[in-house]
């Protein structure tokens, strides 16, 4: 599959997550399997380019390619000037955001909010794909089935979007209104994929080997984007390739390898973001790797309260080392259910 001139090396992509696909994470899931990843969505405004924030959402330093950065934004112009910006700094695709369903993000008429307009969505497409064509920088654009029950226009707006020069569009099978609750539907995306010519990536409650060949099967997409399942289990990427080309489940890995995995994570996580924000920022990966594990809610609790790098990482090892007299493998019997308070975390960290 290629966008643009970057050939990919799979079809199974990690989704971009604000406050959880930073640059150590994406670089985990490549080693992992998944073939294309993009950056958490990068604001559009001028005033916020040199925080510290955004300078490490856009750090990609020792990542493989293609370097896919994801603008999120309402007015067509800076977002073409953010798109620039971006391309100075190595994106080598740039994606649109339209698909974040965060309060904060859609009060300001960004995200999913744009969907409600497709005379604006259609303007920011064309000001974003005026800037990065005449670099040969690929635009892609990331939406929702629309913005509640009663208007969905990802039909329409894809159709416009591929009109304008857009070369890939991912679609996540709910509404704006529905979050991140209830079901994922396909049809919208099967739908928009029958509708354009350019690659259609399906989104939305992917979770396993399985799930992902019936999504494809069932839309016609040409690949599947991944995000909350991949949270704790980033191995996911390679158990789909291994079903994929041999229609038999790969066997969950050794809790040894899910040891080194974490705590090599979490280095990588320090270095990008210090000791105090390091510490703190980690532990929710921390939570969704041993989410499914016995003794998971207890050691969380003590975790928690951790609050330097060394003493963490001994905790986690101890944790592991501890798993591994009672059982060799991790297990399958993994709930991928949104945890209780995580809607408000993805919308506290958009």
């Amino acid at each position: 599959m290629n966008i643009g001139p970057f050939s990919l090396d799979n079809r199974w992509f990690v989704a971009p997550m604000a406050g959880v696909t930073d640059r150590p994470f994406r670089q985990l899931c490549r080693r992992l399997g998944a073939g294309y990843a993009v950056s958490e969505m990068i604001s559009s405004r001028p005033d916020l380019r040199h925080t510290p924030k955004t300078s490490r959402r856009a750090d990609h330093e020792g990542e493989p390619g293609p370097i896919a950065v994801q603008i999120a934004g309402a007015e067509p112009q800076m977002m073409a000037q953010a798109a620039a910006y971006n391309i100075d700094g190595g994106a080598q695709i740039i994606d649109i955001n339209m698909g974040c369903p965060a309060k904060k993000v859609c009060n300001k008429w960004a995200g999913s909010a744009i969907m409600q307009d497709e005379a604006l969505a259609l303007s920011i497409i064309e000001a974003v794909v005026s800037v990065c064509a005449p670099r040969a920088v690929p635009v892609t654009l990331k939406m929702r089935t629309g913005w509640c029950q009663a208007h969905r226009n990802a039909v329409s707006l894809a159709r416009a979007a591929e009109s304008a020069g857009v070369q890939m569009i991912t679609v996540h099978g709910r509404t704006r209104e529905q979050g991140y609750r209830g079901q994922a539907e396909y049809e919208t995306i099967a739908a928009v994929k029958a509708a354009v010519g350019v690659p259609v990536v399906a989104n939305g409650d992917i979770d396993s080997p399985e799930k992902a060949r019936d999504v494809m099967a069932w839309t016609g997409a040409d690949a599947v984007m991944i995000g909350r399942a991949a949270q704790g289990r980033p191995w996911l990427f390679r158990e789909i390739a291994h079903f994929m080309a041999t229609g038999t489940r790969l066997a969950s890995p050794l809790v040894s390898e899910v040891r080194q995995l974490t705590l090599a994570h979490l280095q990588d996580h320090y270095t990008l973001y210090g000791e105090y924000l390091g510490v703190r920022s980690a532990r929710k990966h921390i939570g969704w790797y041993v989410a499914a594990l016995p003794g998971a809610p207890e050691f969380r609790a003590r975790m928690n309260l951790i609050e330097d790098c060394s003493r963490q990482v001994a905790a986690v090892a101890d944790f592991f080392d501890q798993l591994n007299q009672r059982m060799d493998r991790i297990g399958d019997a993994v709930s991928y259910d949104l945890p209780a308070g995580q809607e408000k975390y993805m919308e506290a960290t958009a």
